[in-house]
């Protein structure tokens, strides 16, 4: 156990319980935990395999490259179509993680074993995703915006595609992009 990780099983939540208890499994599976993004991540010789984090409904554990795992029993879970790598396990009460305790170390040792094996999840093409039309427009009109936007990295240029095309109104894309346009400008990305 880490430390630096206590102050997250320590907090008052929801899911102290479950969290708690998700904590023991994993590490009883071998694994280093360290403190990522505010809550703890368990690492097999240096790379990511496994986090644990909680929403208002559910407790998770989630696998950076849960999609190579193999599913067996059906209970992985994309958290949104844009996620390509993820996977959660959702848990709503501690005895759902009790049951499960063989399963999840299963999928656990896996991947661990995904990671010894070096495998990668084939990720989406910045150039795959649709460019809304709205921000299309913007880049004909604007070689200044079209080379900042194409200097961009890959993944800043992807949270802007996804963040334009998530609006269901034209009149809201039109505003992202606008609103947008001096950060692209500037090279930052969409959280900068």
């Amino acid at each position: 156990m880490n430390p630096k990780v206590d102050f997250f099983f320590n907090k008052d939540s929801q899911w102290q319980k479950e969290y708690k208890q998700l904590r023991t499994l994993v590490l009883d599976c071998g694994l280093t935990e360290e403190l990522k993004w505010g809550v703890p991540c368990y690492t097999f010789q240096g790379d990511n395999v496994v986090l644990i984090h909680g929403f208002k409904e559910y407790c998770a554990l989630l696998f950076h490259k849960g999609a190579l795992l193999n599913d067996g029993e059906g209970i992985l879970i994309q958290q949104t179509e844009n996620v390509q790598a993820a996977r959660q396990i959702r848990f709503t009460n501690f005895h759902e993680i009790k049951e499960l305790v063989p399963i999840l170390k299963a999928y656990i040792y896996e991947a661990i074993e995904v990671k010894k094996a070096g495998l990668t999840v084939e990720l989406k093409k910045t150039k795959e995703y649709a460019i809304p039309e709205e921000f299309q427009i913007k880049l004909d009109e604007n070689a200044e915006l079209k080379s900042a936007f194409e200097a961009l990295t890959p993944g800043r240029q992807r949270g802007y595609l996804l963040h334009f095309g998530a609006a269901k109104q034209a009149k809201t894309r039109e505003a992202r992009v606008e609103k947008s346009i001096p950060q692209i400008l500037s090279g930052k990305g969409l959280d900068d």
